[in-house]
């Protein structure tokens, strides 16, 4: 290729960008634009971070006011209940229970009652009733015993306290009453397994599918209000792997115990021989977080621990424990609160005196919980417990699992109850939950916080007791926390986020809730750091990444501050990237184990444009702006609503804003712009807002107001007037433009189809696709693409492109008003056709003008041209079917040319939520076999005869029988996080709700349907993992993405074409050379190849792949990351002692007393 061949490029390349520029501008009416945004008097403001953040932390705190008010109304409505109700009350009592709801059975004693339900938009638009709450029995809670009854008897009284709370604050979520009996009251009612639809349809009961409840006493909102923080040592015995079915009941039994464990918590797992060694060999010598990837990680070590030949010495193994967890509580590591050990054991031999002396005497600091599988009672287990404060079980058979190791919450429960005064309110992780409650996202998971609280019961006994009655709570959606941060007023590409004590996120932008319409196992734990990707090269890390953690820390001690520094920010399914510097602040919210970020752009993010239109100033009625169908606004925006959002329903958010712009022209109108105020304490209580109370965001409106004054005709153009401004401009082209639109900084998208898209329907609709416009990635790129080149458009096709047939490339540009500093007022684009695109460039580079070399063009066999966008993927290519996909996988070998000479930089981006396939094992590839289908036969015939099973006393053998078929037919699936299957969790029966159909205390009613991927239950891990996808896994990706450096292309002011080849190309060594041009007035380059030296080439891919890493959770970094622990911890009452109840023996106490002076007679032969 000559030189002069290279002038040419530039020559091509600079008409190509003119042309687009030229007609874009025409097109979409910038000029126009920018002059009425001009004559309107816009301003432009510098943003105060840090009054930004105290003005939405104090908006946010108010809201969690309401919630922690009403929850702790309930924890003193609770007490009273239940000190007024009577010792001895109806043993059968009358309840809504919500499994039978309105599924009406007739006995002689005659009807049952019937209960009314509504669909309730704000309920997940399930049907309940408002007024009434109903009871859910998990398997194996029957409301015939006698505490479950005084429960559910006295827990009744609740419901006055749960309909004053949801009026009060139309906002509240779900209320409930978790017993540690073992039901759950929750307000509103609601029948369980849910049926969607319309009351009419509840007709019929067979439309129900059957869905155990689970048992909600292992999950975190319960267990984390019922115990301060806990290290815990779990001592497994090899000898219960003797026999298969220890091995199950063991293996189950620690699961559960895991279940219990939430990020506060601190453990380790030990199987003990003659020594006692970690499941997990990269937990040596630590107690590690109880975050999900530790426990998972723990759980599958679980399962597979076999059997060894060998003496087990207990003494060992409880030394340690003891060691591990006194190294703790010294070094002020781990929870600094409860410590306890699980002793998991076959043995009826209890450990030496001596052992527990030397470490836990005199004042037993370290409880002991001994579990005895199967076998004989042992007195000497009992005694251990007992003198050390814990808890003796013996478990037999699986259903009594939960049962047995729930004794140990409510053990440790124990000085909170003694002491009387204290209610710690506690925060869940994140978690998804009901349904969103946004426009268009109502089939989607919501991401949900519970706030709960502690019932103890004050009631005298003439026995020393210390019971934890339950837990009461309130379901927080995030999109509520969210509406108090409005995405407005941190403009576009800034956003907010919340991160708690333990450094996680409650939400952020880059927090990918959902697989498939599922959680993600790692939902509970994504950490800031894996967020926000701070920005160096090199194997260390930079000091961004140092003020990164620095960040982090200052944010979980909740101090208030800000800072700066660059990030990694990817779009579009992580195929895009860009870097930016962030401007960060930061303020806790008082009362809350919560810190709020907000993160601006530097730069533009900096600045705002002010500009209203006064409404009640308005010459015209404003919502003459507002004609015809191709408008939208944001649909998660909160512009106006009205405070009970259940009573009024708008279709659409444009319905609604029409709505409250017509109120704004009625006498009295008042714009309310400040949200209800909480009560200073939950004493007072909050007033009843008026039925039509509502809110309106003043600034937000008249700013929407005053934008679509400016953009007032924009989508009402003459067709025939733009095809002859076209056709005036015949170097402009034809480029067969569908659509253009405008999207502003107050979330108003406007459009006009230039042309009825017969040939393209896109799906979903343009405007359905891109309501939400500042979210998406062609109106945040074309603002950042202002400060690279302001007179320029950013171009796309989808990365699919080659599989249609004409598809269409996106254009925008955003137009940034001020004079000095500016800031984003609106972003402008169009849509055309790709072929028309195409065509055009390949008129201009087949152009001949006399020189010499004419034959060598895009349209001749020698040159291969590309256009590729700032990312490397290809805009117009000779072959169609290059369109849309990234240039690497074309021509990598060019590719890495362009990297090495700076045109493009290289960026290597980390995705810490990643999901991969299991990795290859047996369990993954092994075919099934012969006796794989016996099983599976076998399996099925036991179901068939697991009715005749209930009949007779052999249920805990044909349990074991299946457990074991269950566990091999499962030995080929992959389980994400806590997805393993329990060993005995598919044998339980159904429950009660097949056994009595027809009982007269019983008022029988029957609910709504959630979608499986949506639990409307508080959840826990394993309610919301157990529909996550199998054959997956989480993990960690990484992949390289690509940045047009454009200033290389630019040097001195002179954008010249870049010239480069590759050498010893063939056998003949040919070179092969090519150019690079940076093309005016967009994101492109032309990239022209010569194609006469054959290269070989390699490919490149931007598909992410598994980080070359250890697997499971031995490198995670967290352990190494900054906590904060809560401020509360009780621990410890002195009369904790006198407490007799700690296992199932019947004469325990006299041995505890035996116990306890034989350690005196040792102590004194020691001394």
């Amino acid at each position: 290729m000559y030189l002069y061949n290279y002038c040419r490029v530039k020559n091509w390349a600079l008409k190509f960008g003119v042309d687009l520029w030229e007609f874009g501008k025409q097109v979409t009416k910038m000029s126009e634009i920018q002059r009425k945004y001009h004559e309107v008097e816009a301003n432009v403001i510098k943003r105060d971070g840090l009054v930004l953040v105290r003005e939405m932390a104090m908006e946010v705190k108010n809201m969690i006011d309401f919630k922690m008010n009403a929850v702790m109304r309930l924890v003193e409505s609770a007490e009273q209940a239940a000190v007024s109700a009577p010792r001895e009350g109806n043993m059968s009592p009358k309840y809504y229970a919500s499994h039978r709801l309105n599924n009406f059975v007739s006995d002689e004693k005659g009807p049952t009652q019937e209960m009314f339900l509504a669909t309730n938009r704000h309920f997940d638009n399930l049907a309940v009733n408002v007024s009434l709450s109903a009871v859910l029995l998990p398997n194996g809670i029957k409301d015939n015993e006698r505490d479950v009854a005084l429960g559910i008897q006295w827990s009744e009284y609740l419901d006055l306290l749960f309909v004053n709370n949801y009026e009060s604050d139309p906002t509240l979520s779900w209320q409930y009453y978790g017993a540690t009996t073992g039901f759950l009251r929750r307000f509103p009612a609601i029948s369980w397994p849910p049926i969607e639809g319309t009351p009419g349809a509840f007709r019929s009961s067979h439309h129900r599918t059957v869905r155990d409840v689970y048992d909600f006493r292992m999950s975190n909102w319960f267990v984390g209000a019922a115990n301060s923080p806990k290290d815990l040592a779990i001592l497994i015995d090899s000898a219960t792997y003797t026999s298969d079915r220890n091995r199950r009941l063991t293996i189950t039994t620690t699961k559960v115990v895991l279940d219990t464990l939430g990020p506060d918590d601190y453990i380790n797992v030990y199987r003990y021989g003659e020594n006692a060694e970690e499941i997990v060999q990269c937990f040596k010598d630590s107690l590690v977080q109880a975050s999900p990837e530790n426990i998972h990680e723990m759980k599958v070590a679980l399962s597979s621990l076999k059997h060894e030949d060998t003496v087990t010495n207990i003494s060992a193994a409880l030394s340690t424990a003891f060691e591990i967890l006194h190294k703790y509580n010294r070094s002020s590591q781990g929870s600094q609160c409860n410590q306890a050990i699980m002793l998991i054991t076959s043995d009826t031999d209890g450990p030496p005196a001596e052992v527990i002396k030397r470490y836990n005497w005199p004042h037993m600091p370290v409880r002991i919980f001994t579990y005895l599988i199967g076998g004989d009672k042992s007195l000497d287990l009992q005694n251990t417990a007992c003198t050390t404060k814990g808890f003796y079980a013996r478990i037999t058979n699986a259903d009594e699992i939960h049962n047995k190791v729930f004794e140990y919450v409510k053990v440790l429960a124990r000085p909170m109850v003694l002491y009387q005064h204290d209610h710690p309110l506690h925060w869940s992780p994140a978690y998804v939950g009901g349904k969103s409650s946004r426009y268009g996202r109502e089939n989607r998971g919501q991401l949900m916080t519970s706030v709960t609280a502690p019932i103890l019961d004050r009631r005298n006994y003439t026995v020393k007791t210390a019971n934890l009655l339950g837990i009461v709570g309130t379901d927080v959606p995030i999109e509520e926390i969210q509406k108090l941060v409005p995405p407005y007023k941190l403009g576009v590409n800034g956003y907010s986020f919340i991160v708690d004590n333990n450094g996680r996120i409650l939400y952020h932008p880059d927090l990918r809730l959902l697989y498939d319409e599922t959680l993600k196992p790692s939902y509970i734990s994504v950490d800031l750091s894996e967020v926000e990707l701070a920005e160096y090269d090199g194997p260390s890390a930079s000091p961004n990444n140092s003020l990164l953690l620095d960040l982090r820390r200052d944010m979980i001690d909740q101090k208030e501050g800000e800072t700066d520094f660059t990030i990694k920010i990817h779009y579009d399914d992580m195929k895009r990237v860009t870097i930016r510097r962030h401007n960060y602040f930061y303020k806790p919210i008082e009362g809350t184990p919560f810190s709020l970020g907000l993160a601006l752009p530097e730069g533009y993010g900096m600045f705002e444009l002010r500009a209203e239109q006064e409404i009640k100033l308005a010459i015209v009625n404003v919502t003459e702006y507002f004609k015809g169908s191709n408008w939208k606004v944001h649909p998660d925006w909160v512009y106006c609503e009205y405070n009970s959002a259940s009573d009024k329903f708008f279709s659409s958010p444009e319905e609604r804003i029409l709505h409250f712009l017509a109120r704004t022209r009625r006498p009295g109108w008042k714009w309310m712009s400040l949200r209800p105020r909480s009560p200073s304490s939950h004493h007072k209580q909050a007033s009843k807002p008026d039925k039509d109370s509502y809110y309106c965001d003043k600034k937000l409106v008249q700013s929407l107001v005053l934008d679509a004054l400016v953009t007032d005709g924009f989508d009402k153009r003459e067709a025939q007037r733009m095809h002859k401004e076209e056709n005036e401009n015949q170097g402009k082209g034809r480029f067969g433009v569908t659509r253009s639109f405008i999207a502003t900084r107050s979330g108003l998208l406007r459009w006009h189809e230039h042309q009825q898209n017969d040939g393209n329907t896109e799906e979903p609709r343009f405007a359905e696709k891109h309501a939400r416009a500042m979210d998406s990635s062609w109106y945040k790129r074309a603002v950042d693409q202002h400060s690279i080149e302001p007179e320029s458009f950013v171009f796309s096709v989808s990365f699919n492109a080659a599989d249609t047939t004409d598809p269409l490339v996106t254009a925008t540009h955003a137009i940034f008003i001020g004079k000095g500093h500016k800031a984003p007022a609106v972003v402008v684009g169009l849509q055309f056709q790709h072929s028309s695109l195409a065509t055009h460039f390949v008129n201009i580079t087949s152009t001949c003008t006399g020189m010499t070399g004419c034959k060598k063009n895009c349209a001749s066999e020698e040159l291969d041209c590309y256009i590729l966008d700032n990312n490397g993927f290809i805009i117009i290519s000779e072959r169609h079917e290059h369109t849309g996909k990234f240039f690497g996988e074309i021509d990598g070998t060019i590719m890495d040319s362009l990297v090495q000479d700076r045109i493009y930089r290289k960026v290597t981006v980390i995705d810490y939520q990643g999901t991969c396939s299991p990795q290859e094992s047996h369990q993954s590839s092994a075919p099934r076999t012969l006796s794989d289908s016996i099983i599976m036969t076998a399996v099925a015939f036991g179901n068939f005869l697991w009715t005749l099973t209930l009949s007779f006393n052999i249920q805990d053998l044909w349990q074991t029988t299946l457990a074991f078929a269950n566990d091999i037919m499962n030995d080929d699936l992959v389980f994400t996080d806590d997805e393993e299957t329990h060993e005995f969790e598919s044998l339980t029966p159904a429950d009660s709700a097949d056994e009595v159909t027809s009982d007269e205390n019983n008022v029988y009613v029957r609910f709504p349907v959630i979608a499986p991927a949506t639990p409307v239950s508080p959840p826990t891990t394993r309610a919301t993992s157990a529909h996550y996808p199998r054959k997956l896994r989480a993990c960690e990706k990484k992949t390289d993405l690509y940045i047009l450096q454009p200033e290389r292309l630019n040097t001195s002011g002179q954008s010249n074409p870049l010239k480069g080849k590759l050498t010893n190309c063939h056998i003949t060594g040919c070179e092969r050379p090519f150019s690079v041009q940076k093309i005016r007035h967009t994101n492109l380059i032309l990239l022209v190849v010569d194609t006469l030296c054959p290269c070989g080439s390699k490919q490149l891919s931007i598909e992410p792949i598994e980080a070359l890493t250890e697997p499971g959770a031995c490198t995670a970094r967290r352990e190494r990351l900054y906590r904060r622990r809560p401020p509360k911890c009780i621990n410890y009452h002195p009369e904790e002692m006198e407490i007799k109840f700690c296992g199932s023996a019947s004469r325990l106490f006299n041995y505890s007393l035996n116990f306890m002076f034989l350690l005196f007679v040792i102590t004194v032969r020691l001394a």
